[in-house]
């Protein structure tokens, strides 16, 4: 099954509630977070599909660095497509 934008927003919404009140739940977003999708939003992700929970610590501000995009002057197919509009679909399950 692939997940839509709004399916992946969803799921972000249920998992960040769970992981605020539900210390159980938090400590299986980062011991197992396929069996945590799962758990959030009954649905499967696929296995080879690469997911990974941080716990912000104290003090610190965590940002997701972006993808390298290397030196090359080119674009990949993958840029082209979500730079150059429509629906975007993700084959995480």
């Amino acid at each position: 099954m692939k997940w839509t934008r709004e399916d992946l927003d969803a799921a972000m919404v249920k998992i960040e509630e769970l992981a605020s009140t539900d210390m159980d739940f938090r400590n299986l977003c980062l011991s197992d977070p396929h069996a945590a999708v799962k758990k959030a939003t009954g649905k499967d992700v696929e296995p080879s599909y690469k997911l990974k929970f941080l716990e912000n610590e104290a003090g610190y501000e965590t940002f997701v660095l972006p993808d390298y995009q290397g030196s090359g002057d080119e674009l990949s197919d993958a840029d082209l497509d979500s730079v150059a509009g429509g629906g975007t679909k993700w084959d995480i399950g």
